[in-house]
Order: C-alpha cells, then sequence, then structure tokens
C-alpha cells in the first residue's frame, strides 16, 4: 500500500513510483478482464503521471511507463498523483488525486459546480493559454489528419499560416441561448433544473451559469420558481411520466427580448394562464412564451409540435446590423460577439468585390448568407430544414435584402441542379455540423471549380480532412483564422480561405 501520510512539499520524494511495487490490492482485488490486459497499471493502481498534452475533449493527457492515461482535470506540464479508473489495450482513463507540480496557466475556476457539471472543461486554465491551446489544436489537426504544411512564425512564403484564435476581451455571460433539463431531487423530489452531471443524465440543481447571459440565468430561476408553486410534475426518464422536460430561453443581446420555451411531455398544459400571467409579470422584456411538445422516448430537446402561448413566435436581435427573426427552433449562434468576428472573417476570405455570384451550402437561417449579400453580387443558399429556409427568406425580407435566394434541400443535390441551370458560382461558402462535409458536395465543388472556397468548421478533424480532399482536388489552402466562440469549452471554430491551384 501507498504511503499517504506525507505532505504536500515532499510528495514527490516520499511517494513510491508505480514500477516499485507501489500498487494498491496487487493481484486480489482485480477483475479478471483486466488481468488480461496487457498494460504497465491497471484498475485502482496509484500512480504519478506527468502531463504531456490536452485532447481535444480538454482531458490531460499523461504518460506512466510510456502508457497514456488521460486525466480530467489536469494541465500540460504538470505532474499528478491520479487513481487509474479504466485500462485499455493502448490507454487508461484516470482521476486526478492531488496536484504535485501545478502548470503557471493553473487558475481557480468561477463556477462553484465546475468539477461536476459537464458544461465547461477549461475553466481552471488561463485564458491566454485557452487561445494558445486551442491555434495548436487546429494546427495539429490539420499537420496530422490534413497532411497540411503549416508555415512557421514569420514566414509567408510557403505554408498555410494559421493566425493566433481570436478571443474575447471579457469571455464570460457570452449565451444567448440557454436550455435547462427539468428533474425531481431525489430527497423530497421538488422541482430542479439545471446541467447533467459529467458523463450522466443526473441533474445538478443550478441558479447560476457564468457563460449564460445574465437574463437566461433569471429565466430559469423564475421558471422553476413558478413550476413549484404549481405543482408541476418534473418528467422522469426512466418511467416516461411527469409533464415538465425542458426549459429554453433566449435573450437578443441587441434587441433585450426575451423568449421562454416549455418542453412537455404531453400538448395539455395546466394551467397555462398562471404560467403565462407569470412570467410575464416576472419579465416584462418577454416577447415569446411557446410551448413545445415532446413525447418521446429521446435525449432529443424538441418535439415536432410547437406552439405559441403568448406574444409573437418570434423575437428579433441584430448581428452586425442584420436583424433576424428567431422562432424557437431556430438554429442561431449562440455567442453574438464572436459570431460577427467569425462571419466578417469569411466575408473577409469570400474577397468580395460586389459583382461575385457566391453560394452558401449549410445556410441556416441565413446568418452568414445576408453578411455575404452585402459584398457580393449575388448569393445562393441551400439548406436541408424547410423550416431553416422560411426563416432565411424572411430575414432577407426583414432587412430589404434582395439578392440573397434560398432553397431547401441537400447542398449536394441542389448544388449540381443549380449548375445545370447555369448558377456557376466565384465563391462557394460551406459552414457544416461536426461531421464536416458530405463527400458529395466536396465532389460538387471540385466539379464546379469554383475560384475560391471558404470553410466555417466547428471541428478541427473532419475539417482537416475536407481540406486533404480539397487540395487533392486541386485547391491551395492560404490561411485558417481560428475563432473561440466557446470560452472556458474545449470547442474551437476556425474560417479557412482556399483558391483554387490549378
Amino acid at each position: 500500500m501507498m504511503n499517504r501520510n506525507h505532505t504536500r512539499n515532499n510528495a514527490g520524494s516520499n511517494r513510491k513510483s508505480h514500477t516499485q511495487g507501489g500498487r494498491k490490492n496487487e493481484g486480489a482485488g482485480r477483475a479478471s478482464s483486466q488481468a488480461v490486459v496487457d498494460a504497465p497499471v491497471q484498475k485502482n493502481d496509484e500512480v504519478v503521471v506527468d502531463i504531456i498534452g490536452l485532447t481535444h475533449d480538454g482531458e490531460g493527457v499523461g504518460r506512466a511507463d510510456g502508457y497514456t492515461l488521460f486525466i480530467q482535470g489536469a494541465l500540460p506540464g504538470e505532474r499528478v498523483w491520479a487513481k487509474v479508473m479504466k485500462v485499455k489495450k493502448a490507454y487508461g482513463y484516470a482521476r486526478l488525486q492531488e496536484l504535485l507540480e501545478a502548470s503557471a496557466d493553473r487558475i481557480v475556476p468561477v463556477c462553484g459546480i465546475y468539477d461536476k457539471c459537464g458544461g465547461c472543461q477549461l475553466q481552471h486554465m488561463d485564458y491566454a493559454a485557452q487561445l494558445n491551446w486551442k491555434r495548436q489544436h487546429v494546427v495539429d489537426a490539420l499537420e496530422r489528419i490534413g497532411k497540411l504544411r503549416i508555415a512557421g512564425e514569420g514566414e509567408t512564403s510557403s505554408g498555410i499560416i494559421v493566425h493566433p484564435t481570436v478571443g474575447m476581451n471579457d469571455p464570460w455571460r457570452y449565451r444567448n441561448k440557454a436550455q435547462v433539463p427539468v428533474g425531481a431531487s431525489a430527497g423530497d423530489g421538488e422541482l430542479v433544473a439545471g446541467f447533467y452531471a459529467k458523463g450522466s443524465h443526473r441533474i445538478i440543481d443550478t441558479d447560476e451559469c457564468h457563460i449564460q447571459h445574465d437574463r437566461n440565468d433569471e429565466v430559469v430561476r423564475i421558471v422553476k420558481a413558478i413550476g413549484r408553486e404549481l405543482g408541476v410534475s418534473a418528467y422522469n426518464e426512466e418511467t416516461g411520466q411527469g409533464l415538465l422536460r425542458h426549459v429554453m430561453t433566449r435573450t437578443g443581446f441587441v434587441s433585450g427580448e426575451i423568449m421562454v420555451v416549455l418542453v412537455t411531455n404531453g400538448r395539455k398544459l395546466p394551467q397555462a394562464e398562471k404560467w403565462v400571467g407569470r412570467i410575464r409579470a416576472a419579465l416584462p422584456e418577454v416577447k415569446s412564451i411557446v410551448q413545445n411538445v415532446n413525447t418521446r422516448d429521446t435525449n432529443v430537446i424538441f418535439g415536432d409540435e410547437t406552439r405559441v402561448l403568448w406574444g409573437s413566435e418570434v423575437i428579433y436581435d441584430e448581428l452586425d446590423g442584420i436583424r433576424f427573426a428567431i422562432s424557437a427552433r431556430s438554429f442561431y449562434q449562440v455567442n453574438p460577439a464572436q459570431t460577427v468576428e467569425l462571419y466578417r472573417t469569411a466575408v473577409d476570405y469570400a474577397q468580395l468585390t460586389g459583382k461575385e455570384s457566391v453560394i452558401d451550402a449549410y445556410c441556416g437561417i441565413g446568418t452568414i448568407s445576408l453578411f455575404l449579400a452585402r459584398k457580393a453580387g449575388r448569393v445562393y443558399g441551400v439548406e436541408i430544414v424547410p423550416e431553416a429556409i422560411e426563416d432565411a427568406k424572411r430575414n432577407a425580407e426583414l432587412n430589404g435584402i434582395g439578392n440573397a435566394s434560398f432553397e431547401a434541400g441537400p447542398a449536394e443535390v441542389v448544388i449540381p441542379r443549380w449548375r445545370e441551370e447555369g448558377i456557376i458560382p466565384d465563391v462557394i461558402v460551406v459552414d457544416p455540423p461536426r461531421k464536416g462535409c458530405d463527400p458529395a458536395l466536396l465532389d460538387t465543388i471540385l466539379k464546379m471549380q469554383p475560384e475560391r472556397v471558404v470553410y466555417v468548421s466547428c471541428n478541427p478533424s473532419t475539417l482537416a480532412r475536407d481540406l486533404r480532399t480539397l487540395e487533392d482536388g486541386g485547391y491551395k489552402t492560404v490561411e485558417v483564422t481560428p475563432v473561440d466562440m466557446f470560452p472556458w469549452t474545449s470547442h474551437v471554430e476556425s474560417v479557412v480561405w482556399m483558391k483554387r491551384s490549378m
């Protein structure tokens, strides 16, 4: 057994290495499935680990006798005391027990439930260090997966320029949308709402999230209190019983307008008038109170039916002077300040002079399309979700933008038909989901041969894969700008400028 009676100052010298007979319960307590794994550590071992990097999920990557361990909460350059929780052939997972040598980038998390909640992964890391790591995360993916050459510092003659990550001056309270699950407390069954604990569907009741707009926090607190007062039952995932599943709220950062969405397990909402009256009394800025009905046994938040209980079906907000109507189920970027940075960069990379024809694949409700339309000759947006296309058309009309048109359908089907109809784009912009572009769309881009491709990505791995395909098809990646859309999380977005090279 390890000697745990040490002080922090001499911990490193007093502890035994796991290679020196320091394993706990050696041999006796191991499951047979663990014993057959050919690894230098086993489950429940306690080991000293040097952290050498971070995974794409923000977990520390450590080495113990050359064996890789992933440790949540550990930072590069640290030495930690960890307990092995799971062992596989090539790698395992461990839990941080004690910090032996701390990184200079380590800070104290602001959030009181940070160690329990799964929403943020990097609140223990200095913000400047996060920005550096996110750039490096993009660089590593481009080099390792895309086999692309990155220009060194100050180098401009060859290689891809990857700019520093665009961060925020104040990286808190940036989210304009909250969607929180509702449940019942284990003790008295009281209505709770908050966030899921890491790796589970156990709800941690909370009244404050430091990355949410403070009005979103206020809405959740108020709705939770009203629900308790009215005796509303919480949905139970195991039994399928109970009424209230989720509370979703949006706040317009420019307009100040608020939308409240009650997601219910059933169409009937008892005491609906009281719900509306009390929400309106507590929140004068509310413009829309909506019910979404979801009776399915699913982890998907929204059901197919949405109905307005009071007010408008949309709220309005602005991005860089462009006004948007946002419905309950609209996709609308959650960080408006960084969205403007992201889309301005995309427009810059498109190099528009006012004459170009531009196709915006995965156009959503037309956000990037309308940014582009201010400087392009004509913009064509395509999106597979019909409701989003209707929103895009409405948003174009709302802003008096007449040089943008939209069509519903798969981009890889619609864009080739546009080509047959004589629409030959100078620029194609893609902003796909995390899985990246459909291979058929990449093939379509290569056949259409636009002068420039602008790729907006939320996943460095699939971005690198798709850039490799486009490079092999005759395009050259010129510049990449990472943008920190989600401070204190492991996510990073990127905007890429490609030009035709043959």
